[in-house]
């Protein structure tokens, strides 16, 4: 679940339903979208994402987004 602490950043919890790969793959898209990256940005965050484990998954989304949310185990 995506929390908004107030004047802070959104927190994606990743023991929960958010935290499973298919769904941060969908933020990335999201977060990326609104940033305003180009299409070819996009594919090429998220074919690093999916380049390796979950953990590599989830560096490369902190690498990318970490200044906009923040990811809790």
């Amino acid at each position: 679940m995506i929390k908004d602490k107030s004047n802070s950043k959104p927190t994606i919890d990743l023991t929960g339903p958010d935290g499973n790969a298919f769904a941060l793959i969908g933020y990335a898209r999201k977060f990326a979208k609104q940033l305003d990256f180009t299409k070819e940005q996009i594919e090429t965050i998220i074919a690093e994402m999916m380049s390796g484990d979950y953990e590599n998954l989830i560096s490369v989304f902190d690498k990318n987004f970490g200044e906009y949310v923040d990811l809790e185990r």
